[in-house]
């Protein structure tokens, strides 16, 4: 079994603080150590570390060397640029098989709480064994906590053949809007999509070919010349190229503490509260101020009269946001000019 990190992202919703030159998964967000160092250690505790690769885009490369510098060159994939995760797994599926390894891959985001890891590997062992039968995808499910629209959801239907634990997956489910998600987490046959996967580069390989042969071939041919390649390349999740309509997609739900650190909400999770339940980091004061995330990089901030507010100060920029409005961040981030992200 070999791990592939996938940290590539950019981060636009922890904008300003996850920045495309500095995006979030090389920075400290729950702990001292950056997410990519946190991940990168967790799979190290019980993998060799040549089992360990990470596939990230090349302008992260020097990033990516300063902060795992025990990486070998030889295990990092690049991609030229971000094209979304499916063609991020087709390009780590091809890199193996041009190598004529079809070891089972566990595709692992880079950016996740996770907090029992011997859970994690006995649950993705397990996965290992029923990755290796067929053309199977297992994907990890988290029991919801509460009804969350910023995380993909999973439907099951029945336990596998192979063991109860095992789940058929139904259907994936898109990020729901706020009245679907409180439906969805009363039902005991639904999980948060963890976006940890477990399969075999032949089979990544099998369902590209037949769901996404223009991806698939596109790589083939150039595969010389990955910058030609993904500028012919659609920007498309894993999910809905292939999981959503694979016939042999399994689920293993776990029960280890989990968090996506994908937005400003997640981080308030890791964070301690003052008295107005406020979370304040940096030189902040408050005045008259309630259910606010308050942070400022540098500069001395003062706020009065807030409530339910994002602030975030940097070098980068300033944030001022309705904690109702956070999934909106990374949409007006889009419609700026290339140059101010």
């Amino acid at each position: 079994m070999k791990v592939m990190i996938m940290a590539g992202g950019q981060g636009t919703r922890f904008w300003p603080w996850s920045v495309k030159n500095r995006p979030k998964q090389f920075l400290p967000l729950h702990s001292k150590k950056t997410m990519i160092q946190e991940t990168f250690e967790r799979y190290s505790q019980w993998l060799s570390k040549e089992k360990i690769y990470v596939v990230t885009t090349e302008e992260y490369h020097d990033l990516l060397m300063e902060q795992l510098p025990q990486l070998p060159s030889e295990q990092i994939i690049l991609e030229p640029e971000r094209k979304d995760t499916a063609p991020c797994v087709a390009l780590t599926a091809l890199h193996c098989l041009e190598k004529d390894e079809d070891e089972v891959l566990v595709m692992s985001p880079a950016d996740q709480y996770i907090s029992d890891s011997q859970e994690l590997m006995e649950t993705l062992l397990l996965a290992e064994k029923i990755a290796n039968s067929g053309h199977s995808i297992v994907t990890l499910g988290i029991p919801p906590t509460r009804p969350e629209t910023g995380y993909g959801y999973i439907k099951t239907k029945y336990p596998s053949f192979i063991e109860n634990k095992v789940l058929h997956v139904e259907k994936f489910i898109e990020k729901p809007f706020l009245d679907h998600a409180e439906t969805l987490i009363n039902d005991n046959n639904v999980f948060w999509n963890s976006g940890i996967f477990v399969s075999k580069p032949s089979t990544i390989a099998y369902y590209m070919e037949k769901f996404q042969t223009n991806i698939w071939n596109t790589l083939i041919k150039n595969k010389d010349n990955l910058k030609t390649a993904y500028l012919k390349l659609p920007k498309i999740s894993v999910d809905y190229a292939i999981l959503e309509k694979a016939d042999e997609v399994y689920m293993i739900p776990v029960t280890f503490d989990w968090d996506d650190l994908g937005t400003w909400g997640s981080l308030e999770r890791f964070k301690k509260e003052d008295q107005n339940h406020n979370i304040l980091i940096g030189n902040v004061q408050v005045l008259s101020s309630e259910n606010c995330m308050i942070i400022s990089e540098k500069q001395n901030a003062m706020v009065l009269g807030a409530k339910d507010l994002i602030i975030v100060l940097t070098e980068e920029g300033l944030l001022v946001c309705h904690k109702s409005q956070e999934q909106e961040i990374k949409n007006l981030l889009n419609s700026w000019p290339e140059t101010n992200k």
